[in-house]
């Protein structure tokens, strides 16, 4: 994958120009604007100045989710301004448990299908955002005994500037939870890394498997980045998913007419933002195996995948991953999420570097809560200790 210059560096000097015209101000985010086209523009341009990309967290993801997957759900999309211009938004949520504990807290509204919770900061803004953040719990904690942010990047510039900020503030901070799931990340051509990745014994498998599957039928392979055929495609996604194991189970996306609609609505809100990748194999023209891609420069997340349970032994979605592989060849891409649970058993055959994402609790409010948030973070890490 190609070597981007660093986005705070192509900000320069108009950075520094907002940030010194007046203090930045976090406020909830009015909600007769968050749908207008003021805001929509300021969303995007924002979401094109961040150092630490999240599809999950921009405008043609988040408020979909939150209307088809947030009934009931307390939740402020709060924005940052520097200056009068957009520096950071997140979607901020009241919880009353904890994990099963009766521990109100606030967090970082997600949803079972949200792999990144980072929220979205203009790139070098980063630690005037938690500041900011911090400073706004601290004054408005309500019942809430702590902050919860699910799913950040461990590596990234967000989470080491809410490590510097909590430190100089003497705020009580942890990881209470670190998992590494695999990531596409290399300056090695597609077929340098795939021959790098797989031994000489499973590539020839693979090719073995991939003339079986010829064998069956006229073979296809489909990548496109635009809205056309898109509805067809989702339908056909959708069913293939709910064929398989998680239709078995009752967790296909299909299976809920929420989830469904949030997938559909999501997938033309990227095609339209140009965010969108969609990948086909398939076979006398039906889809065996299909990948979603969200492309948010310099990063990539590999969204969902399905592939046909009946064409298994041919490994579909292992063919279909070595066609993405040509990710690496992106100028525009450096690196790209798996999206996937930790020890995947698919992806980690090909994908062999790691992200390391985690969940961390930051105490807020005044001097007591923050004493009685010391005596939780302290009861959990040393759970965690007595667990490993």
């Amino acid at each position: 994958m190609a070597s981007l210059p660093d986005r705070r560096a192509s900000l320069g000097e108009p950075s520094r120009d907002i940030a010194s015209r007046d203090v930045p101000s976090l406020r909830p985010v009015a909600p007769a604007l968050v749908r207008s086209a003021e805001f929509a523009a300021e969303w995007d341009e924002l979401a094109d100045a961040v150092a630490e990309p999240n599809p999950f967290y921009e405008r043609w993801a988040l408020l979909p989710a939150l209307e088809r997957l947030g009934a009931g759900a307390d939740c402020t999309i709060m924005a940052l301004r520097c200056g009068g211009r957009l520096c950071a938004l997140v979607p901020l949520g009241r919880a009353a448990a904890y994990y099963g504990y009766p521990l109100p807290h606030r967090v970082n509204w997600s949803h079972d299908n949200l792999f990144v919770g980072s929220p979205l900061v203009r790139s070098g803004f980063e630690e005037r955002f938690w500041r900011a953040l911090f400073g706004h719990l601290d004054a408005a904690t309500g019942r809430a005994l702590f902050l919860h942010l699910d799913r950040l990047d461990a590596n990234g510039p967000l989470f080491a500037a809410l490590a510097r900020v909590a430190d100089g503030d003497g705020r009580a901070w942890g990881v209470v939870q670190r998992e590494e799931r695999a990531m596409l990340r290399s300056g090695l051509s597609p077929q340098a890394y795939f021959e790098r990745s797989l031994n000489g014994k499973k590539r020839k498998e693979l090719r073995r498997q991939d003339k079986r599957l010829a064998e069956e039928g006229a073979k296809g392979f489909e990548r496109r980045s635009d809205g056309a055929g898109l509805e067809r495609w989702i339908e056909q996604f959708l069913a293939l998913e709910q064929a398989g194991w998680k239709g078995r189970n009752g967790s296909a996306l299909a299976d809920n007419p929420r989830t469904a609609g949030w997938f559909a609505a999501t997938l033309h809100g990227a095609a339209a933002r140009g965010r969108l990748e969609r990948l086909s194999l398939t076979l006398d023209g039906a889809p065996v195996a299909m990948l979603a891609n969200f492309i948010a420069p310099p990063g990539a997340f590999s969204f969902k995948t399905a592939y046909d349970e009946r064409y298994a032994r041919y490994s579909p979605g292992v063919l279909l991953q070595r066609e993405n592989l040509d990710l690496l060849a992106r100028e525009d891409i450096a690196w790209c999420d798996s999206c996937a649970a930790a020890d995947h058993p698919m992806i980690e055959r090909i994908w062999r570097e790691k992200r390391a994402m985690v969940r961390v609790n930051v105490a807020i409010g005044g001097r007591l809560r923050r004493a009685a948030f010391r005596q939780i973070l302290r009861a959990e890490l040393a759970r965690q200790t007595r667990s490993t």
